[in-house]
């Protein structure tokens, strides 16, 4: 007669079953949240150094409470090259090889544009952090692709009520020749010229991206003596101008409107030559006194033992947004992530804000003041934080602007 297996043999067998049926469970359970993350990381640094630890930041914030209902949180990164071609075929990597729950970055408007576009035909999550185009959201929106930064349009909103008080009739504009500076000066046209209709447009400077040759355009628009210049010149080619027209002092007396100049990636380089008297948008990080601010700012400092730019809130929010939206959604899902994405309530650094369900668009606002020395740099003084609601067109007006189909 065979002998029977000992007692202690069948419980472990058992145990053994019933762990190797277990493991998978757990695994799945455990499985990872990948965020595959595109961007210009070697054209545009002083801006996405920064936003890449904002990012690591937020990862690292929701590993440490236990991540998203039990996964982890993996960012993949790759650069786009600044191409919109590279950047598609780095989306296309990113979701067939690296398998990502979603696709997240981007900083040029026109690579923004053409990830957008990839996402809407393949049907995969995407969330624009930085591209500022109007198309990303409004035209060219499709129900994949969500935005993070006020766009264009709600930046030169911002704006206007300064350049309009300011009552200057002769208007100069220069802005880099891409998608981002051609809609940022049609945008300030088109207000401006409905809130001031004698206003005079006298001298137009539309730039190579990143080559700008300052002298003969800061000479173009001395020469048709503006009393008001709207520049949409950011980085190096910012630099470059600020500098050519203080030799040259080619804006004096000169009242200037300026988007992204108050950021600290573009300000800070400056130094004592950072020009005074700007109308800008941007980060004064060291003059918030929002509660969520100042939490961020100790842990960013803690973590880096550096300030924070204006890419580090971005960096961090873009994957604060994607937590809050997976959470909501119940997983990774891409349709019932879109559905969860639209309303969305998110609490930043800068406080709650949503994205609407009209076009896609966070309501996330950006500070206006006015440039000034301080220590030997340039500064915000009296920034102002403006919602991103109170400049965006009504949800009945986003149907005229957005394609039905989408």
């Amino acid at each position: 007669m065979r002998r029977p297996y000992p007692l202690r043999a069948v419980a472990a067998g058992a145990m053994l079953i019933l762990a190797a049926i277990g493991v998978p469970h757990a695994a799945r359970a455990a499985e990872p949240i990948r965020i595959g993350e595109l961007n210009s990381y070697k054209a545009q640094p002083a801006f996405l150094d920064p936003y890449r630890k904002g990012m690591q930041l937020a990862v690292e914030e929701i590993n440490a409470a236990g991540g998203i209902n039990g996964r982890p949180i993996e960012l993949i990164s790759r650069d786009d090259g600044g191409n919109p071609g590279d950047a598609v075929r780095v989306a296309e990597e990113l979701v067939t090889r690296e398998r990502v729950d979603v696709l997240a970055g981007t900083f040029l408007s026109h690579v923004g544009l053409a990830v957008a576009g990839y996402a809407g035909k393949r049907k995969v999550f995407f969330l624009a952090a930085e591209p500022l185009t109007d198309k990303i959201t409004w035209a060219d929106g499709n129900r994949y692709t969500f935005r993070l930064r006020p766009s264009t349009y709600m930046q030169v909103a911002m704006l206007l009520p300064e350049a309009v008080a300011a009552n200057r009739k002769r208007w100069a504009l220069v802005y880099p020749n891409y998608e981002y500076g051609q809609s940022a000066a049609e945008t300030f046209k088109t207000l401006l010229k409905q809130a001031q209709p004698d206003v005079e447009f006298v001298a137009e400077q539309a730039t190579p991206l990143g080559k700008l040759d300052a002298g003969p355009v800061v000479q173009a628009l001395a020469d048709a003596k503006p009393d008001a210049v709207f520049n949409v010149l950011f980085a190096a080619d910012l630099a470059r101008f600020v500098r050519e027209a203080d030799n040259r002092r080619a804006l004096e007396n000169v009242f200037v409107v300026s988007l992204l100049s108050g950021e600290p990636e573009y300000l800070d380089p400056l130094k004592g030559e950072a020009p005074v008297g700007w109308v800008v948008t941007g980060y004064p990080w060291y003059d918030i006194d929002i509660p969520e601010h100042k939490t961020f700012l100790e842990a960013y400092r803690k973590a880096y033992g550096d300030y924070p730019r204006l890419g580090s809130i971005v960096g961090y929010t873009t994957i604060k947004s994607i937590a809050a939206g997976i959470a909501k959604a119940g997983g990774t899902d891409t349709e019932k992530l879109v559905d969860a994405f639209e309303g969305l309530d998110v609490l930043g650094p800068f406080g709650p804000f949503t994205y609407r369900a009209s076009d896609h668009q966070a309501t996330i606002g950006a500070f206006v003041g006015t440039t000034a020395l301080r220590d030997g740099g340039g500064v915000m003084s009296d920034p102002k934080y403006v919602d991103g609601l109170s400049v965006l067109p009504s949800d009945a007006e986003v149907k005229a602007l957005r394609p039905a189909q989408n």
